[in-house]
């Protein structure tokens, strides 16, 4: 159950950050949970560096916002890569 929970959450995670970022007309359903889970990961490292524990595979604000913080520090990170390529 927590992996469909995982899911369900990352893939909000992943829309509410494509929407922050302004990407959200380039990213379908799938790529916004893909989006949202790797974001989940690298929420949870930054997270984990400042005390703070959050997991998305319990459903909690704090997984939630974790989750949103790590998925736009990611397509923060595609951005700049994507800034040397063809615009």
């Amino acid at each position: 159950m927590g992996w469909i929970i995982a899911l369900i959450v990352g893939g909000v995670a992943g829309w509410l950050a494509s929407m922050v970022m302004n990407r959200d007309a380039s990213m379908g359903i799938f790529w916004n949970i893909v989006v949202g889970c790797v974001g989940s990961v690298i929420g949870n490292l930054i997270a984990n560096q400042f005390g703070i524990v959050g997991s998305v595979k319990e459903f909690s604000l704090t997984g939630l916002v974790v989750a949103v913080v790590g998925a736009i520090v990611l397509l923060g990170i595609v951005n700049l890569v994507q800034r040397g390529r063809v615009r």
